[in-house]
């Protein structure tokens, strides 16, 4: 490899040229002794020391041989903040027991996700995971803190190392997952784009969404899967955009526009709370999928790991019919596979770094999947399985082996 490191100044027949290879450093020098000590006089004393220094790591290296050490400059805000994170040597996981709770991103606003209910407490979907999350690194599903972050700042706020999980109804997609500093874990809910419409508008079909003014976030999937599909539909119709989901509500019942698009899932939530939700129905037809998955900084592979078999544990531990209720039962089963997942044989917990009981606090705790989808999706709002059933029931929820 090479690192090169350049400096310039006003006075153009002065170059410091700095090549570091495996084997050796060049050092080309384009200058006369006396021209660079009359230049060295001149410059401020920052110059100086940093001169002074790079040429004294020079001769320690080569005095002792030691070509192994890297000169770098880090030439944007990203790999500023990135830095620490990187070259502490402090894993996720232990900067995460250090501070004593878990700090998860969520949306805060969207009842059956994440949003603070009557009784002052954050709930939903998301929310449950995160406290699943806290259970298997603390055994205690209080050991969380919540930040609400909007769509927009949602990734930014989790590359820069304010919150350690966002788990906020996001869409994984190929140029996401490939950003280079993020990491989608398992969907823990399988969407899909719909349009919610009034029933006195008479609009059945996407088709007749034409000539229409139809409300979408920005900054989201939501606004390129719908731009994407009339172009590809070649159907003309105004789109209506806010990064505020709740001023395009107003906007929609406002009549401002005449449809409005979104996950499935939020529609259904948003509509129990219009002022008729009887008097809106969502087509049938949908715009496109949408699985929704919680995103890491890519990393640490160790905290990768453990969000990723937290997701599994709630997963397996439905398949398995294990759940809250009945789970002392089975601390006394003799099915191999059973006292595996419980963390009573084998190290499977203690090899990520959490202890081998982790699933069983896990569905003490918070549950299985099937009671978390129940409690907050199927119970208030009525939202059938679909696509989240195990995938014995039809659906796309399985988990690999806990082996």
């Amino acid at each position: 490899f090479v690192v090169q490191l350049k400096l310039k100044c006003d006075h153009e027949n002065l170059c410091w040229e700095l090549k570091h290879s495996t084997t050796q450093f060049f050092v080309l020098i384009n200058s006369s002794k006396q021209y660079l000590t009359r230049m060295f006089n001149q410059i401020s004393w920052t110059p100086k020391l940093l001169l002074a220094a790079l040429v004294g790591s020079l001769m320690f290296s080569a005095i002792t041989g030691n070509h192994s050490k890297n000169i770098a400059i880090l030439s944007s805000k990203a790999n500023a903040v990135n830095q620490p994170r990187q070259q502490s040597g402090v894993s996720q996981l232990d900067r995460i027991k250090n501070r004593g709770y878990l700090i998860c991103g969520v949306n805060g606003e969207l009842p059956g996700f994440s949003f603070v209910n009557a009784e002052g407490k954050y709930a939903g979907i998301d929310v449950d995971f995160c406290r699943a999350i806290a259970v298997a690194i603390f055994d205690d599903a209080s050991q969380v803190q919540f930040r609400d972050v909007t769509t927009e700042e949602r990734f930014d706020v989790l590359k820069s190392g304010e919150i350690d999980l966002l788990s906020r109804n996001t869409t994984e997609t190929l140029s996401r997952d490939t950003d280079g500093n993020l990491d989608f874990t398992p969907p823990i809910f399988y969407d899909a784009q719909g349009v919610l419409v009034n029933r006195d508008s008479k609009i059945q079909t996407l088709r007749e969404l034409a000539n229409k003014t139809i409300c979408v976030p920005e900054n989201t999937t939501s606004y390129d899967n719908l731009q994407d599909y009339l172009y590809q539909a070649q159907i003309s119709a105004k789109i209506l955009t806010s990064d505020d989901r709740e001023t395009l509500f107003d906007f929609y019942e406002q009549n401002r526009c005449q449809a409005i698009t979104g996950d499935i899932s939020q529609l259904i939530v948003r509509k129990t709370i219009l002022a008729n939700p009887q008097d809106h129905i969502i087509l049938a037809q949908h715009i496109s999928q949408e699985p929704l998955a919680p995103v890491l900084i890519h990393q640490d592979s160790q905290w990768f790991d453990i969000v990723k078999w937290v997701t599994f544990t709630l997963i397996q531990a439905e398949e398995l019919n294990i759940n809250s209720e009945n789970i002392n039962v089975y601390h006394k089963s003799k099915e191999s596979e059973i006292r595996r997942f419980l963390g009573m044989d084998g190290t499977l917990g203690s090899d990520m770094g959490l202890t081998n009981d982790f699933t069983q606090r896990i569905i003490e705790q918070v549950g299985n999947y099937s009671e978390i989808y129940e409690r907050n999706l199927g119970q208030p709002f009525g939202l059938e399985r679909g696509k989240n059933a195990l995938w014995k029931e039809g659906g796309l929820m399985y988990s690999p082996p806990f082996d």
